[in-house]
């Protein structure tokens, strides 16, 4: 196989440990610029080019896209992507864990633990936001902050409203969230590959620091995860669509509640804390899943006109409930069923004796017309109506109490 490390820090130590593990393993493995690449773009030929000179064959591709150089990075694996190369982390899946609203959105959606969390930019909304976070202390953190740095720690309201107000002035976006107070400054990194968890540790705050990244003083201990925080730490690297990641977890009192993924995580403090050989662990997953690139399933799908992707819930009461896939009769409307949802179990190409339950979803393809009538239609929650003063006039208005009665007829 040959690798393409995409990286601007050859020196640093994660890059220098991937690219042993892979010659180790009889790999080719070269550090290229990430900066240094040309994008080229021509009707059913997308190229690159790497210090003004075509570039050459390459199997797989690894970026470690630092956060400075988001767009350009992610657009140059995009590139890869296009080529039909297989790349650990495809475009969307950093630019979705780059951005800590937008990841705690998709998180949220799939019903995975967060620490609850606001988003305001109306100086007005600020005080109701952090009454509805559960009030001080706050954390308080930049969207696109990296390693601790734009993570602050509140512990009054008027000290919240200060920060916000002067990192809102400097155009800084920021979030409000609830300081998981149980969690006493630590905080567990689970290490995603693939479809499984190859190490984790448990870093703690040190002094009065709350922070308790490695590089901020924090000290690291190898642990064994349990059966939910491992299943957390899977999902969460699935759904924002990472084959490689960190998964960064409070222990909360109501279990895991995930505070960010990491799409460029460090070897150097797991590695140390577990002694275990995560780089190779990495380089294993690239080489056995090298012919397999990204597709985009939704894009290609929905070429056919009058065809598309969508999800069919199954609620309680469904006549599809207690049916197996072939009793639903969905086949003959021409809908296949791509993958079923049954809680935190994904069921990939399910069998047409597999028997339907209450809260199932599927992902199917087919007719839009025809599954047009089986996507659930879409709730909104009933606003409390407004309590409005009475009117004092009326107070002193004479009941009309014939008309009343002949109204109460």
């Amino acid at each position: 196989m040959k690798l393409a490390i995409l990286s601007c820090s050859p020196n640093a130590y994660s890059t220098r440990r991937f690219k042993e593990a892979a010659q180790q393993r009889g790999h080719t493995a070269k550090v290229l610029n990430t900066l240094k690449f040309a994008i080229d773009l021509d009707r059913g030929n997308p190229d690159l080019y790497f210090r003004q000179k075509q570039l050459s064959a390459y199997d797989a591709v690894l970026p470690r896209i630092g956060a400075s150089i988001t767009y350009y990075g992610t657009a140059v694996v995009r590139q890869f992507q296009e080529m039909d190369i297989f790349c650990a982390n495809p475009a969307h899946g950093i630019v979705n864990s780059r951005d800590k609203l937008r990841s705690l959105q998709i998180l949220s959606r799939h019903h995975i633990g967060i620490p609850r969390t606001t988003f305001v930019r109306d100086k007005r909304d600020v005080l109701p936001a952090i009454e509805r976070v559960g009030g001080a202390p706050v954390i308080i953190k930049l969207i696109e902050g990296t390693q601790g740095i734009g993570v602050l720690l509140a512990e009054t309201v008027k000290q919240a409203e200060s920060i916000i107000e002067l990192l809102q002035s400097q155009k800084q976006n920021v979030l409000i969230q609830k300081f998981v107070a149980e969690s006493k400054g630590k905080d567990v990194r689970a290490f995603v590959v693939g479809d499984q968890v190859v190490a984790a540790m448990r870093r703690v705050a040190q002094g009065q620091e709350f922070r308790s990244n490695v590089h901020r003083g924090g000290v690291a201990e190898a642990i064994e995860l349990d059966d939910q925080y491992r299943e957390t730490a899977l999902r969460c690297a699935q759904i924002l669509g990472l084959r490689v990641a960190g998964v960064d977890m409070l222990e909360g009192k109501d279990g895991p509640q995930v505070m960010e993924v990491n799409s460029s995580p460090g070897l150097e403090g797991i590695e140390s804390a577990t002694e275990l050989d995560v780089a190779g662990a990495v380089i294993d997953y690239i080489a056995a899943q090298v012919d397999f690139p990204e597709i985009d399933l939704r894009q290609r799908l929905t070429v056919s006109k009058g065809y598309g992707v969508t999800e069919i819930y199954v609620p309680e009461g469904s006549k599809f409930v207690g049916k197996t896939l072939a009793e639903t009769d969905l086949a003959e409307g021409d809908i296949n069923v791509l993958t079923l949802y049954r809680g935190a179990k994904v069921i990939p190409n399910p069998k047409d004796s597999r028997v339907l339950e209450p809260g199932d979803k599927l992902l199917c393809f087919g007719k839009l017309e025809s599954m047009r009538g089986m996507v659930p239609a879409r709730t909104r929650r009933k606003r409390s109506p407004a309590i409005q003063d009475l009117d004092t006039g009326l107070l002193d208005t004479p009941i009309d109490t014939e008309h009343r009665e002949q109204g109460d007829a």
